[in-house]
């Protein structure tokens, strides 16, 4: 393992894939080869039973009777030791690293597309705004054909497979044909591949008069000065107070954390504070006067808010600047570092905990499941997270709020699980992807001939349509009563309307649809004293 150490320090939790927001056309491609590891799998001068793994490596590299790849092997002995740590330090390979890093870095080399695959036709449902994609003429509703040659309409193709033919050196150029308005355009579009910039902030607005809302997807390298650029705008747009949504965001880098929660205190003040068995106390202030030190905040979160989320939150709660509003976050507060090896792999590995301005730590308890040599390599296989809190770990803030430790932040206001979004049926129909394919082959024919504005303070999905996608899930073989419909028919229209409207003004349009029968916002609202209208 090299010495260098990457002093971004980040607290990663798995990404749990957020509805229609990924899928960008290359961005999960990398070299898997890198360059050839050496034999050594250990630093020098370990001594006692660390050198007998070394020895056996050594061994059958000299001696087996067959050939083998000692880079596989040398992978699964660093995976079996580090899932024998906790339950969030990480082998991740070349590609699983380069992925990570531009998930976190918010760049990557692409076209920047957004497409999903309808029948075996990849269809464009978004772009990046003045990319290499919108730049060489292509528009959202195109449909794919051929990518360098290699047809892949009508036939099944693998989002690996497209993104291999779509990454490229930045710079280089791929030919791509598009059918469009049922038309193959004879001349191929020719797009030059280049780097692009994704956002972590999903939606920026505001959601009422005085009120701005924020939604923060996770805490990249770019997030805190984008954040701040909108913060800026949204105050000229008379916010006064905020609502910042971090459902679903699980995590990022600490440093990143650190600059957004400053933005909310006019001093320096303690935000939180890390140490390990090998790491002293490190205590992160807040820096100079923030640009919302003013103004009511109320922070959304759920059971998908983990690590940098938590960090944010947990300052803004002891510390007595925000309302938290929603369900118990995950409660993960254990920071990694990340450590390279010479191939492009590295380790994520634990090396403190953190811990709040009053000092709770949220981590949730974890102990080791039954061991199975079998699944080893699947980390979570081998834990078991305490969902409790520790009723003895109270702490209470400056104005008399009383605040538990463990098992993540315990929100200020409750929103209760919606029994019809944790429903079989439901999860049934979200997870066979029937609602996109619905909405991509009935209403992507043509745009609208209205605005935004109209679509959003107007557009209400007719009872026909519904009844239409209730009889298109049964052709799929799905079956759904007519309890089933009566009951899933609001949070179903609501996810009908929004991907209409993302699909016909972008991302954003998608918040601000479902935000307007939203739960979560709701409560904001009244944490706000505000009437929803």
């Amino acid at each position: 393992m090299q010495g260098s150490i990457k002093r971004n320090i980040f607290v990663a939790a798995t990404y749990a894939g957020v509805l229609l927001v990924g899928l960008l056309l290359g961005q999960k491609y990398a070299d898997e080869q890198g360059n050839k590891q050496s034999t050594s799998i250990l630093a020098g001068g370990l001594t006692g039973n660390s050198e007998k793994v070394q020895y056996l490596v050594n061994l059958i590299s000299d001696n087996y009777v067959d050939k083998v790849s000692l880079d596989t092997i040398q992978d699964e002995a660093i995976q079996h030791i580090i899932t024998r740590l906790d339950p969030f330090s990480t082998y991740l390979k070349p590609n699983e690293r380069l992925a990570q890093a531009e998930a976190l870095e918010g760049t990557f080399d692409g076209i920047g597309v957004e497409y999903f695959n309808l029948n075996d036709t990849l269809l464009v449902v978004g772009m990046i705004s003045a990319g290499p994609a919108e730049k060489s003429g292509m528009k959202i509703g195109d449909r794919l054909v051929k990518i360098a040659n290699r047809n892949i309409a009508g036939v099944r193709v693998t989002e690996n497979e497209v993104d291999k033919l779509i990454r490229g050196k930045k710079g280089s150029t791929v030919d791509i044909i598009v059918k469009r308005n049922n038309e193959i355009l004879t001349t191929p579009l020719k797009v030059v591949r280049d780097q692009v910039s994704v956002s972590t902030l999903d939606a920026s607005y505001m959601i009422a008069p005085k009120v701005a809302y924020v939604k923060i997807r996770r805490f990249g390298h770019q997030t805190s000065e984008d954040f701040k650029i909108k913060l800026r705008d949204l105050r000229k747009s008379g916010a006064q107070d905020l609502i910042l949504d971090l459902r679903g965001n699980g995590g990022g880098y600490v440093h990143t954390a650190i600059e957004i929660a400053s933005m909310f205190f006019k001093d320096k003040r303690l935000l939180m504070y890390t140490e390990g068995a090998n790491e002293l106390r490190r205590d992160y202030f807040s820096k100079e006067a923030g640009d919302f030190s003013e103004g009511r905040i109320v922070i959304l979160i759920n059971e998908d808010s983990a690590s940098a989320s938590e960090i944010v939150t947990g300052a803004l709660q002891d510390l007595d600047r925000g309302t938290v509003v929603g369900r118990r976050s995950y409660g993960k507060g254990l920071v990694q570092e990340q450590f390279d090896f010479a191939d492009g792999s590295a380790v994520n590995l634990t090396v403190a905990r953190y811990y709040t301005p009053l000092g709770r730590c949220i981590q949730r308890k974890y102990t080791r499941a039954n061991y199975d040599q079998s699944k080893y390599m699947t980390t979570f296989d081998l834990w078991t997270l305490d969902t409790e809190f520790n009723p003895h770990d109270l702490y209470t803030t400056s104005k008399g709020k009383m605040l538990f430790g463990g098992g993540g932040i315990q929100p200020d206001v409750l929103i209760p699980i919606d029994s019809n979004e944790i429903s079989a049926k439901y999860r049934e129909i979200y997870h066979s992807n029937s609602i996109q394919e619905f909405v991509y082959d009935r209403f992507t024919k043509k745009l609208p001939a209205y605005s935004i504005e109209n679509f959003l303070s107007g557009y209400n999905l007719p009872d026909s349509e519904f009844n239409d996608f209730i009889s298109f899930l049964l052709k799929k073989g799905i079956a759904v009563n007519k309890l089933e419909a009566d009951r899933l028919h609001q949070i179903i229209q609501s996810d009908i309307e929004a991907l209409v409207g993302r699909y016909y003004f972008g991302r954003e349009a998608y918040f601000k649809i479902k935000n307007r029968k939203d739960h979560f916002v709701a409560g904001a609202f009244r944490a706000l004293g505000i009437q929803m209208h």
